[in-house]
């Protein structure tokens, strides 16, 4: 508030507080040619008082109405009576206006942001109950038809469908984590060959089940993240490489070391990405048009594993020619340049 928006919230009082000087300056003026008597004295006082009480009432008048809508509006339910406020007759009732405004718009953007995390959990755990049906369904199916003769590879199989339930169930702990990420990792400098066996540990049912080949080489690097979150993120891609692999096919792993940072890339030689569909993997339940061939894509793996990646400062970029394969690679900066990013 300046001194120009206080002295015009007060025009009022400042107007009858001269008239009444003015008044009483010209019956003083009056007193020098008239002996001024005490009845020209209470005279005065009178007419000061009548001022006075105009004000009081007509003050009283204009707030009291402000005060009355306030009180209607208060009982609405909700927060839309914010946009019902009166006009505000003074300064200080239009910052109390503006502070109530702001915090409207707060509460709505915080509430907009609820009801979308809201809707988007929601149609995360329904497509997690419906996924994780299939694997569950394909345990059954592979019981009942081998109780009479189990073999090695119907155990397999087996396991095979139990590590997709444990995706499933570690990708929900991973994915409800996500919004308070800043408080679970740890930094360190990683050996990046152990988190790649770790990974190609976990997924040795699906591997063997497709008899797929691995080529590893320069991995025994270091590198700047968190183990279980970048675990994730490797689990992630590999189990994207082989489910679009096909029988007998290859994968290769590997890492390149330049002058600014390290990239493990994951390259198949499975489906591929159709072009159209490259620069939309990353978005929320997008599957492309392989995912509608595999009914176990879910179009939340990538993205989960890009925004868990920026949240590290490390990138994940694919390149893909449909039909002949897919390369997937992840950029790690170095420490010199980890706080830069």
């Amino acid at each position: 508030m300046t001194i120009k928006d206080y002295l015009w919230d007060k025009k009022y009082l400042i107007l009858i507080y001269t008239i009444t000087v003015l008044f009483t300056g010209t019956v003083i003026s009056i007193g020098e040619s008239v002996a001024v008597n005490q009845s020209n004295g209470l005279y005065v006082i009178e007419v000061s008082m009548l001022l006075f009480a105009v004000y009081i009432t007509v003050d009283f008048i204009v707030k009291n109405k402000y005060y009355k809508r306030l009180k209607e509006i208060s009982e609405l339910e909700g927060l839309d009576w914010v946009n019902s406020l009166p006009i505000p007759a003074s300064s200080e009732q239009r910052i109390y206006n503006e502070l109530l405004q702001k915090q409207y718009q707060a509460i709505n953007k915080k509430l907009s942001e609820y009801q979308s995390k809201s809707i988007e959990n929601r149609e995360f755990i329904t497509m997690w109950v419906h996924e994780i049906k299939t694997p569950i369904a394909a345990s059954k199916l592979i019981i009942e038809n081998n109780l009479d003769h189990p073999s090695e590879e119907v155990l397999y199989s087996i396991e095979d469908e139990i590590d997709k339930i444990e995706d499933f169930v570690q990708m929900t702990l991973f994915y409800s984590r996500t919004d308070d990420f800043a408080t679970d990792y740890i930094i360190n400098s990683i050996n990046l060959e152990k988190v790649v066996n770790e990974c190609i540990k976990r997924a040795f049912s699906s591997i063997t089940n497709k008899n797929l080949s691995l080529q590893l080489k320069n991995l025994d690097l270091l590198i700047d993240s968190d183990e279980k979150w970048l675990g994730f993120i490797i689990k992630q891609i590999l189990d994207n490489a082989i489910k679009y692999s096909a029988v007998n096919g290859k994968i290769s792993i590997y890492a390149e070391s330049h002058q600014d940072e390290v990239t493990l890339i994951i390259e198949d030689e499975g489906a591929g990405i159709k072009e159209e569909d490259i620069l939309r993997v990353f978005d929320k339940n997008f599957t492309g048009s392989n995912g509608r061939k595999y009914v176990t894509a879910t179009g939340i793996g990538l993205y989960l594993s890009q925004k868990i990646a920026q949240k590290l400062s490390h990138l994940i970029t694919i390149s893909s020619d449909s039909g002949k394969g897919t390369k997937v690679s992840i950029h790690f900066p170095h420490w010199n340049d980890f706080y830069d990013v």
